[in-house]
């Protein structure tokens, strides 16, 4: 469905990211991947997905808290590719504190990241997505990005701009073949949720495991992580033909969270 099309995931050497990059390489489309890591470790992923799917694979390192490496990772892709068909806004980071208490550049470090990020990302390639007539950008915000919880107040206003980040985009570029959209995940048992139980942990004096139970899936209906296939199954959906006319949505992916 995807095949042939150019893909930027960033975040994308672990978890969410990473689960969303492999499904797109199983559509058929070239990918660049973007993240930290151990460098043997991401050679290895990239060269695995490369050679497992027979598609294109590139990697960057940009820091997706500096704007100048945003732009080059975007250069980079379109050099590599010939385009960027399709963005997607996946990098973020988490701490946990009472406002009152909460580090100002923890607070400056998860805007850049998890905000700022994503609209370097987009004002980078939609000059390209219009004059080819056609883009597709997927912004991963989070159930936070609807609703809050407390002693996350940066990434809560990250997910909830995120969200208004989106809406804006899709109005501006809703009649040049380009859709933007959102996607607001519950909570997967990625490496940043495995952080965030700890912090909670710490924040509220409890074990790791009462973490889990009492206060991470107390708030999902469903009783169950949303697997990462199921995120990138989404985003592969937004991304193609059937979702054409989708666009400024946030589409919630929480088991049932944010319906109470």
């Amino acid at each position: 469905m995807l095949k042939g099309k150019s893909v930027v995931v960033t975040g994308s050497t672990s978890g969410i990211g990473l689960g969303m990059a492999r499904a797109f390489c199983a559509e058929g489309a070239n990918v660049l991947l973007n993240g930290f890591g151990d460098a043997a470790e991401v050679e290895r992923l990239r060269a695995g997905l490369a050679a497992e799917f027979g598609v294109q694979v590139v990697y960057s390192p940009a820091d997706m808290s500096q704007a100048t490496q945003i732009e080059s990772m975007i250069a980079l892709a379109e050099a590599e590719f010939g385009a960027v068909d399709i963005l997607v806004n996946n990098a973020g980071i988490q701490f946990v504190a009472p406002v009152d208490e909460f580090p100002t550049v923890k607070w400056d470090a998860i805007l850049a990241v998890n905000l700022s990020s994503a609209f370097h990302a987009i004002k980078a390639s939609l000059p390209g997505m219009k004059r080819r007539g056609f883009g597709r950008v997927i912004n991963i915000a989070s159930a936070h990005g609807l609703v809050a919880s407390p002693f996350k107040s940066a990434y809560v206003a990250t997910k909830h701009g995120l969200v208004g980040l989106t809406k804006s985009v899709a109005l501006e570029v809703a009649a040049k073949g380009i859709t933007v959209n959102a996607i607001c995940p519950g909570w997967v048992l990625t490496p940043l949720v495995e952080k965030q139980i700890d912090d909670q942990a710490r924040v509220n004096n409890l074990p790791r495991e009462e973490v889990v139970q009492k206060i991470i899936l107390e708030r999902q209906p469903s009783r169950a992580f949303v697997r990462i296939e199921e995120i990138a199954a989404m985003a592969v959906f937004l991304a193609g033909p059937g979702a054409a006319s989708i666009t400024g949505t946030s589409l919630s992916v929480d088991g049932g969270w944010t319906a109470q």
